[in-house]
């Protein structure tokens, strides 16, 4: 009896850590696909496969963003990811709004 008390402890364990595992793995994903840019020059910039919420700042101001991933981007007017401008769908793009930095929210 003893040691059927074991297995099933031993289970549970290994149960946990596998939901554990795919749970934060499910977390640090990145979004399939880029974030094109392009500075008032015309000069293209991107990020390719940008990680779940996580800040980046871009090389230059953008004067067109496009968001070519499959989760909805939010630009923001400052460097770090302060001053929300706006929310970008999968698919779309922005122009003239001058973003600075961006993160990807799902």
């Amino acid at each position: 009896m003893l040691r059927f008390a074991h297995l099933g402890r031993l289970g549970l364990t290994v149960g946990t850590a596998a939901v554990l595992a795919v749970g934060l793995t499910a977390n640090a994903q990145a979004a399939p696909g880029r974030i094109r840019y392009w500075n008032a020059a015309q000069q293209e910039f991107q990020i390719s496969n940008p990680p779940d919420g996580v800040c980046l700042t871009l090389q230059v101001r953008a004067q067109l963003l496009s968001n070519e991933t499959t989760k909805t981007v939010s630009y923001y007017f400052d460097a770090n990811c302060s001053n929300h401008t706006g929310d970008l769908a999968p698919g779309r793009a922005v122009a003239y709004q001058s973003p600075l930095s961006v993160k990807v929210i799902g």
